[in-house]
């Protein structure tokens, strides 16, 4: 045996029992994050899901946060502050201030300096009297590929506003898209959603369109009523619908467009996008 086989064999020696370990070690450490209770139309609490980091480009790090609303009807809206916090820094790290029901993958990201190290923040919801709390921090066990999927290199959707305009893909940094609307005015909302047509082996037979997208409310002070929340992707990629706001204000609406892999990327963490489109509701004339 050579020694350049006997690195390979040690390397393979050490590979299985780590992945043994991780199959293990992801459901244990989101079972302490989301606990299984019996299902619930209304009352329960809301979790925040730490869905793991990833390094940027400019040496900084994204924690990518989603939650678990417990209730399969009920619709929270808890503004920042003593009920919905994120510490240190806080209480607002642009965190949702609508919660829809059940679970909800990679719904925002927090940057944190690269020079972060072993500190830690901590998400706290209160919901129907409820308090939670998760710790999110750069412990090498949550480290996410959120761009591909190193197995079979899938890649999430790019989503555009414009053909040829800028192109969105993986978590949201930031705002995306900006708008101006009236009170009660049906707002147009288009996207257009490239996928690459990869698929994890586990996922089902890709059935209609390579990629979905789905509107909701994730910030703002009224309501808001999309004409069609998932609207239908067209052959050219196009997805289009309208959202009415109930009243002025600031609101943040969440575009994610999914592939074949679905929510949550089938719990892999890749691949899907979301966009976040800020649009500033005046007054009805």
């Amino acid at each position: 045996m050579t020694t350049k086989d006997t690195k390979e064999d040690k390397r393979h020696i050490f590979f299985v029992p780590l992945a043994f370990l991780c199959a293990f070690c992801g459901p244990l450490l989101l079972s302490q994050q989301l606990p299984f209770e019996p299902s619930h139309d209304s009352g329960q609490s809301v979790t925040g899901a730490f869905e793991g980091w990833f390094q940027n480009p400019d040496a900084t790090y994204s924690l990518l946060l989603g939650y678990f609303n417990r209730n399969q009807k009920q619709t929270l809206d808890i503004p920042a502050g003593p009920d919905n916090q994120i510490q240190p820094g806080g209480p607002d790290r642009g965190q949702p201030t609508h919660f829809l029901p059940r679970r909800q993958w990679g719904v925002f990201t927090v940057t944190v300096p690269k020079d972060f190290g072993d500190k830690k923040l901590t998400w706290t919801i209160t919901a129907n009297g409820k308090t939670t709390s998760i710790p999110m921090s750069l412990n090498p066990l949550w480290i996410v590929e959120p761009y591909k999927d190193a197995g079979v290199g899938n890649t999430p959707p790019v989503v555009t506003f414009k053909p040829g305009g800028p192109m969105f893909t993986g978590p949201p940094r930031g705002i995306a898209l900006s708008l101006m609307a009236k009170a009660g005015d049906a707002v147009p909302l288009t996207v257009w959603v490239e996928d690459d047509g990869k698929q994890p082996p586990e996922a089902r037979p890709r059935q209609g369109p390579p990629a979905s997208v789905f509107w909701s409310k994730f910030r703002g002070p009224g309501s808001v009523t999309f004409e069609n929340p998932r609207p239908p992707v067209d052959s050219e990629g196009k997805a289009a619908t309208t959202a009415q706001f109930s009243m002025p204000g600031e609101y943040i609406l969440r575009a994610q467009a999914n592939d074949a892999s679905g929510d949550g990327g089938g719990g892999f963490q890749c691949c899907w996008t979301n966009v976040h489109v800020k649009v500033t509701v005046t007054p009805a004339p």
